[in-house]
C-alpha cells in the first residue's frame, strides 16, 4: 500500500482577496454559486453589504492625493474574512472524492492523502485530484503557489511518482511541517522530536541570561518556567505521536530534557539524569509526553485506549458543552437568582421549599434534597454516586433533580430552592455553562420562571439544609445507584497520572544509574525537594571534591589539602578547614542511615551549604597539595 501526503499553499496571493466582489444590489461571489450568495434582504446580508459599499483606497503620491474606488476583494483585517473564506473553502471539502482520497484544511492551507495498492495507480489517483482541486481554484481565481506545493510518499518506493500541477513538477520532500508537527517519511517522529529540541535548546540559551547557577531567578521559578513553557512546547501534538513512544525516541527527549535539569537545579555536568529527575519532581520526558497522550486520546479526541491501561471508555466521561445553550436574547427572570441567605422564606406557607445537599465521604458519593410545605416533609430524593464523582457533580445532580420534581408541581405554587453552594447556583444561571448538567438545570428554570433558586448558609442550624445534608450523608452508603453523572475530568487524569508514577517508581527502583540518590529518596514524587543547589552538590557527591575530580581526570590527586581523603563526607565531618560546619561523623555501617537524616533535617542542611559554599569560594585553599 502506497500513502501520498500533497500540502498545498495559496502562495503569496490573499485567499480573500479575489474571491468576493461588489455588485449593483448585492454582494456575490466571484464564482456565481447560489450556496455562496448573501441575500441583502437578511440582516447577515445588509451587514455584508455596509462592508463592502463605498470603500476607497487613498494614496499620496508627488503630484497630491489619489482616490479610487475598490469594488473587488474582502477588506483585509476583517473580522468578517475568515467566515467568508470558509464559505467558500467548505465547496471544495464538500466535494465528492474517492474512497481512497482524503482532503483537509486549515485557514488556506489544504492537505489531499492518496491511498494505492500500485504506483501507477497513486499517480493517477492523485493528478485526478489535483485536476479536481485545480478546477475549483480557477472558478474561485485562487492561484496555487506551486514551489511551495510537495509532497511525501509513505512507501518503500525507492524512484519517486512523477506528481505535476499545471505542468509543473512537484518536489518530492522527506519531512514537513503540518499544524506544529513535523512528519517524516518512516513516521518515526525522530524529524519532529529534532526540530522541538533545536527549538528547546534556544529556549535555554535565553533562559540563561536570566539565570545561572548561583544568580538569578529562584530554583521554584525555574522549575514553574519549564513546567509551563518548555513542557507544554514540546507536548504540542503528542497524542499523535508520542502514544507509543520507541526505545530511541526515549533516548532523544532524555538528552533534550537534561540540560533543564542542571540548570534548574544547578548541579554540575555529570550527575545521573534519573537522579536530578527525582529530586526536582520531574518526571522523565518521554513518560510525561506519554501520560498527556493517553489522556488527550481518550477526554479530548475520544479514541477508547487498551484494557491493560484503563476500563474507561470516552463515553463515561464527562464533556464540556460548547456554544449557546439557548438563544444569547433569553435569560433567567431577575428574581430567580439570590445571592443573599433564603432562611426568611422558609416561615412562608405560600412558597414550597426545596433543599438540596450533596456529600462526600470515605463511604462514597450522595446527593439528596427534601420538599418542606407547610411545615410538613412532603417528598425525599436522595442517590448514590459513582464513588469517583466529585462534590460539585453531587451538587449539581441535587439541583438537577430538584428543578425537575420542581417542575412537575402546580403551575400556581411557587417554590424555592435553597442550595448551599454558590459555584452551584452561579454554573447553572450561566448560559454558556460548560457543564451540560448545568445546562440542563437552566432550560428549566428558563421554562418555569415560578422556580427560584436561593443560597442557604451551611451548617447554620437551617432544618432543611440539615435534613439534606444527612440525607446526602446517608445515601453514600444507602443510596440508590445513581448512573446519570457521567466520571469526571480530573478522575481520569488522576488515574493516568497514578499509572504514570508506577512506571516512574519501577524505573527509578530498577536503574542501574543515580543510586547514591536513590538510597536517600527511595520514592519518586511529582513534588520538588526543598534541596538548593548545595544540597544537590552534597549528596549528589558531584562537585567541588578533590575525590570527584579525580575520577572525572580533572585532577591528578584525590587529596585534600588538609591530607585526608577529599570526599563530601570529609569535607561535612573531619576537614580541619570546615570546622565551624562539623557534623559528627558516623561509623561506616550508617553512612546511609545518617545522609537520610542529614538530608530531612533543616539545620544540618544548613551547615552542608555552608561548608559547600566556603569550598566554592576558596578553590586556592583546598586544593591538592
Amino acid at each position: 500500500m502506497n500513502l501520498l501526503y500533497v500540502k498545498t499553499f495559496k502562495g503569496k496571493l490573499h485567499p480573500y482577496a479575489r474571491v468576493w466582489k461588489f455588485g449593483d444590489n448585492d454582494a456575490i461571489p466571484m464564482s456565481s454559486s447560489p450556496s455562496k450568495k448573501i441575500p441583502v434582504d437578511k440582516p447577515e446580508g445588509k451587514d455584508f453589504y455596509s462592508l463592502l459599499q463605498n470603500r476607497k483606497v487613498t494614496l499620496l503620491t508627488p503630484q497630491g492625493r489619489d482616490t479610487k474606488d475598490q469594488k473587488q476583494g474582502c477588506p483585509q483585517g476583517s473580522c468578517s474574512g475568515p467566515a467568508l473564506w470558509n464559505l467558500v473553502a467548505n465547496e471544495i471539502l464538500n466535494q465528492v472524492w474517492p474512497d481512497n482520497v482524503h482532503i483537509q484544511s486549515f485557514a488556506d492551507d489544504f492537505v489531499l492523502v492518496i491511498k494505492a495498492d500500485t504506483n501507477k495507480s497513486l499517480v493517477e489517483d492523485t493528478q485526478s485530484a489535483i485536476t479536481q482541486f485545480s478546477s475549483w481554484c480557477s472558478e474561485n481565481e485562487l492561484a496555487i503557489s506551486t514551489e511551495k506545493t510537495n509532497y511525501i510518499l509513505f512507501s518503500k518506493i525507492v524512484r519517486s511518482p512523477k506528481i505535476t500541477w499545471n505542468g509543473y513538477k512537484i518536489n518530492r520532500v522527506k519531512s514537513f511541517k503540518y499544524l506544529g508537527i513535523h512528519v517524516d517519511d518512516r513516521l518515526n517522529w525522530l524529524e519532529h522530536i529534532n526540530k522541538q529540541g533545536e527549538k528547546a535548546i534556544k529556549m535555554q540559551q535565553n533562559l540563561k541570561r536570566i539565570a545561572g547557577s548561583n544568580w538569578g531567578i529562584s530554583q521554584i521559578h525555574r522549575w514553574t518556567l519549564y513546567k509551563t513553557v518548555i513542557e507544554r512546547m514540546l507536548a504540542h501534538g503528542s497524542s499523535a505521536w508520542c502514544l507509543n513512544p520507541t526505545f530511541k525516541m526515549k533516548r532523544k527527549l532524555s538528552s533534550i530534557q537534561r540540560p533543564f535539569l542542571l540548570h534548574i537545579s544547578g548541579a554540575y555536568r555529570t550527575p545521573p539524569t534519573a537522579a536530578l529527575q527525582t529530586i526536582l519532581g520531574i518526571p522523565p520526558l518521554h513518560m510525561q509526553l506519554h501520560f498527556e497522550a493517553r489522556f488527550t486520546s481518550i477526554y479530548r479526541l475520544r479514541i477508547p485506549l487498551p484494557p491493560f491501561i484503563t476500563d474507561t471508555q470516552p463515553h463515561d466521561l464527562e464533556m464540556k458543552a460548547t456554544d449557546w445553550s439557548t438563544h444569547p436574547s433569553e435569560h433567567l427572570k431577575p428574581n430567580q437568582i439570590s445571592f443573599e441567605d433564603g432562611e426568611a422564606y422558609i416561615a412562608r406557607k405560600d412558597i414550597i421549599n426545596i433543599f438540596t445537599d450533596g456529600s462526600k465521604t470515605e463511604h462514597g458519593v450522595g446527593a439528596a434534597f427534601c420538599v418542606l410545605t407547610n411545615d410538613f416533609w412532603a417528598y425525599q430524593w436522595s442517590a448514590k454516586l459513582n464513588d469517583n464523582n466529585t462534590v460539585f457533580q453531587a451538587e449539581l445532580t441535587a439541583l438537577h433533580e430538584a428543578v425537575i420534581y420542581a417542575s412537575h408541581l402546580p403551575n400556581h405554587n411557587t417554590t424555592k430552592i435553597q442550595v448551599d453552594n454558590r459555584t452551584s447556583i452561579m454554573t447553572s444561571s450561566n448560559s454558556k455553562s460548560t457543564n451540560e448538567t448545568a445546562r440542563q438545570i437552566f432550560k428549566i428554570l428558563l421554562s418555569n420562571p415560578r422556580i427560584k433558586v436561593s443560597w442557604v448558609k451551611a451548617h447554620a442550624g437551617n432544618i432543611g439544609n440539615e435534613r439534606a445534608d444527612q440525607l446526602a450523608k446517608d445515601a453514600t452508603q444507602h443510596g440508590q445507584p445513581y448512573s446519570h453523572t457521567k466520571l469526571p475530568k480530573p478522575h481520569i487524569k488522576d488515574l493516568h497520572r497514578k499509572r504514570m508514577l508506577e512506571e516512574w517508581q519501577t524505573l527509578w527502583k530498577n536503574g542501574d544509574t543515580g543510586r547514591k540518590i536513590f538510597n536517600i529518596m527511595p520514592s519518586v514524587s511529582l513534588r520538588p525537594t526543598n534541596w538548593i543547589r548545595e544540597d544537590v552538590i552534597f549528596f549528589s557527591k558531584h562537585g567541588p571534591f578533590p575525590a570527584y575530580l579525580k575520577r572525572f581526570h580533572l585532577s591528578d590527586s584525590d587529596y585534600c589539602s588538609c591530607g585526608g581523603i577529599g570526599t563530601a563526607l570529609h569535607y561535612a565531618t573531619e576537614c580541619t578547614y570546615t570546622l565551624s560546619w562539623y557534623m559528627r561523623k558516623p561509623a561506616p555501617n550508617f553512612e546511609q542511615e545518617w545522609l537520610k537524616r542529614v538530608a530531612n533535617n533543616l539545620v544540618s542542611r544548613q551547615k552542608i551549604r555552608g561548608t559547600i559554599k566556603l569550598i566554592s569560594e576558596n578553590r586556592v585553599l583546598f586544593r591538592p597539595p
